[in-house]
């Protein structure tokens, strides 16, 4: 078993680390503040390869293996993890989706240029009765065979991306009566198709800069070869898709706590008590040693699913393990963080209260803790 990079692997780390580090920590507070789109970063990381990093590069991407995409992906995330979410959901959600299920001809118009970094992506699967329970959706896409075209209607939440994507991968129902097997999946182009409404953004906790968007569709037609795969499919491509990006769900975790852990001990050097810094006393010597051993952790977990997945075997329980896990100890570790900071921690003019704030929503979307451990549940009894 080998623990260490790869030269590729290493360029690619240092490479986007010092993107991060001159171009993502010094504007990471102002996207905080502003809660703006980041728009001209975006455009850098397409330009550093790392919007299509997992897709072949006869479709614009970098052919990068998902080691480092997680990699890539925990250095954007330790910078501002409203910025690793943009890119979790362009990527390990809209793009896979066209990659994994589009066919070639939706591939070449719809993946390439979000691989390329032209466009943005969303992933609409979210309503307001249908968060874990996704075959409680009431999204509709009714087939006019007279016009081969889907009439979608019917509303999405939670979006990340929405309000500024080029492409949204939606999924609605187009067999209200078959449940799970009755839902389909359907590339939707905001700007060419009549019908598609940005409702709003969410003022969020944390996650600042990354639009969560709510969706409406009144009559919204598409053209049949828009949807991906077959009728029924949905379900199952869904799934399969947010298996995929749990593991990049770790890696922004992984990042935050980083960001965390590095904020802690450079402070806890710094910070001088009865004639000391703080780093010398055994209670901070012992949370910054906790801290540093749950985001090794993390780290080991998020690495083995993306080996799994890269192998082709089964990653179900790993990647779900790797989410749970990186979600909560990147909490956890942001919270000591506070502590370390004492009162400076609670206040704005330090990065520790907005690690915590980014932190939290890890152990909600894409699926939230407790479904994950029911998934995890589940296998460990089946083996």
């Amino acid at each position: 078993m080998d623990f260490s990079l790869s030269q590729e692997q290493r360029q690619i780390r240092d490479a986007v680390a010092e993107f991060v580090d001159e171009e993502v920590v010094p504007r990471a507070a102002e996207i905080d503040e502003t809660d703006e789109f980041p728009a001209e970063l975006v455009e850098q990381i397409g330009e550093l390869g790392i919007m299509g990093a997992p897709f072949p590069e006869e479709y614009g991407g970098s052919g990068l293996d998902y080691h480092s995409y997680a990699i890539a992906l925990e250095e954007i995330s330790r910078g501002s993890g409203g910025l690793g979410t943009i890119v979790a959901a362009h990527v390990s959600l809209a793009g896979n989706m066209l990659y994994e299920f589009g066919n070639e001809t939706q591939k070449e118009e719809y993946l390439t240029p979000l691989a390329e970094g032209s466009d943005i992506g969303a992933f609409a699967l979210s309503e307001p009765g249908a968060g874990s329970d996704v075959p409680a959706m009431e999204t509709t896409a009714e087939y006019d065979e007279s016009a081969e075209e889907y009439v979608l209607d019917g509303g999405k939440l939670w979006i990340s991306n929405g309000s500024v994507a080029d492409t949204v991968t939606v999924f609605a129902k187009t067999d209200p009566d078959a449940g799970r097997k009755g839902i389909s999946s359907f590339v939707v182009r905001p700007e060419e198709d009549e019908g598609f409404n940005v409702e709003g953004t969410e003022d969020k906790l944390g996650d600042k800069g990354c639009p969560t968007a709510e969706l409406r569709f009144d009559d919204l037609r598409i053209p049949a070869d828009r949807r991906l795969g077959e009728e029924g499919e949905g379900f199952v491509q869904a799934l399969k898709t947010l298996n995929g990006g749990r593991i990049t769900i770790a890696a922004r975790g992984v990042g935050i706590a980083r960001a965390a852990l590095e904020a802690a001990s450079e402070y806890a050097t710094e910070r001088e008590q009865f004639d000391q810094p703080i780093g010398e006393f055994q209670a901070i010597k012992h949370k910054i040693a906790d801290m540093d051993t749950k985001v090794q952790s993390a780290k080991l977990l998020m690495h083995r699913a993306a080996d799994r997945k890269i192998r082709g075997e089964s990653y179900v329980k790993e990647a779900a393990q790797a989410k749970l896990y990186a979600s909560e100890i990147s909490r956890e570790v942001a919270n000591e963080g506070i502590q370390i900071h004492g009162g400076y921690g609670y206040v704005k003019d330090f990065p520790a209260e907005r690690f915590y704030r980014d932190a939290k929503l890890n152990e909600i979307y894409e699926g939230t803790s407790e479904v994950l451990r029911n998934t995890i549940g589940e296998r460990v009894l089946e083996e």
